[in-house]
């Protein structure tokens, strides 16, 4: 990946504001898959369960997961994620299958790739891209598994680090165009996956541009390891991404005033990708299309966003109705030196 892949995506946000995919499981529970699904031809005698493992479709049933991107794609989306919100070798312990994390995502970028190069050939003059997707793993650094014991923790910095850097390869490999770093709830877990793509990046001498997207877990507005919006800002603004956002655990509604308050401090691009509203009773998603596209288009006429998209319970439907909501909206304009860095004194960077 070349600096000219970062000013492309710059040069295109510049313009119009950039549409991200929706959510992955909601698209998959469509499909109402079995264990015999997951398991395919390839892994039918492997000694547990494997249903619920997502990830691993991306082997067994590759054109469900393409398919996906695929209607994203048609729904207006600029930038698909790969399905690999678990491929990392601490997660994929929960099935045994932690060997398979690297080959995972190299499938995963190449499915996605596929998909994205398809649609950029039916429109050349625009260009789709496939962001890597590096979850926050099922473990955390910086909180205790144990009430009884603050200080215990089930996992290192060292050991996240040589997760990420594994499936960082494989994405890279596998051919995506920007890695995303998110669903932060532990910016420790975050740090450890900015330092082990630095590491993958300065090894292979390449640029590619990094997105990090946070969450808010709840109406206390901060991340699950204490922090509040601007605070996970400033703890990571020196990987100096070419996006920063939230997605995930609320509704556009409940989320408006975080992403508010990182539209006012950042200087790249802003990202949001929201639930569609919180879960009922059933675990369903009950925010429809124009509902939630009707949040996005006031946060958009307010200059809060460059990037938007959905998460949890959102479909092709809610990110066609969203990208139809902001296509004539000016994007967020990108502040070389936010107030709050000149009042600090801290150095300002811009992508330029």
């Amino acid at each position: 990946m070349s600096t000219l892949q970062r000013e492309t995506v710059l040069a295109a946000a510049a313009q119009r504001i950039l549409i991200l995919d929706g959510a992955m499981g909601t698209m998959i529970q469509r499909h109402r898959l079995e264990e015999s699904d997951y398991r395919g031809e390839r892994f039918n005698d492997w000694h547990c369960d494997v249903k619920g493992n997502n990830d691993l479709l991306v082997l067994t049933q590759p054109d469900i997961i393409e398919d996906i991107h695929r209607a994203y794609l048609d729904a207006g989306a600029d930038i698909i994620e790969t399905n690999t919100f678990n491929a990392t070798t601490i997660a994929m312990a929960d099935y045994d299958m932690q060997s398979l994390a690297r080959e995972i995502n190299v499938a995963a970028a190449q499915v996605a790739r596929r998909a994205a190069d398809a649609k950029t050939a039916q429109t050349p003059d625009r260009p789709r891209w496939v962001a890597g997707v590096l979850g926050p793993t099922n473990r955390t650094a910086s909180i205790s598994p144990d009430v009884n014991d603050p200080g215990k923790r089930n996992v290192t910095f060292d050991q996240l680090v040589e997760a990420y850097v594994e499936a960082t390869e494989g994405l890279l490999d596998g051919g995506s165009d920007l890695l995303l770093i998110e669903t932060v709830f532990d910016t420790l877990n975050a740090k450890a996956a900015a330092f082990a793509v630095d590491q993958v990046l300065s090894e292979r001498g390449v640029d590619v541009p990094v997105m990090i997207s946070g969450t808010i877990t709840d109406a206390s507005g901060r991340t699950l390891s204490g922090q509040t919006a601007e605070a996970f800002y400033y703890s990571l603004r020196h990987i100096r991404p070419v996006a920063f956002g939230l997605n995930c655990a609320l509704g556009p509604d409940l989320l408006r005033q975080y992403v508010e308050e990182i539209a006012t401090i950042a200087e790249c691009l802003v990202s949001a990708h929201p639930n569609a509203g919180l879960p009922n009773e059933f675990g369903e998603y009950d925010l429809t299309a124009d509902e939630m596209a009707a949040h996005i288009r006031e946060w958009a006429e307010s200059g809060l966003v460059n990037i938007v998209g959905g998460c949890c319970g959102s479909t092709p439907e809610h990110i066609a109705a969203i990208a139809d909501a902001v296509a004539d909206i000016t994007p967020r304009r990108v502040p070389q030196v936010p107030v709050k860095m000149r009042l600090s004194g801290l150095e300002p960077f811009v992508h330029a």
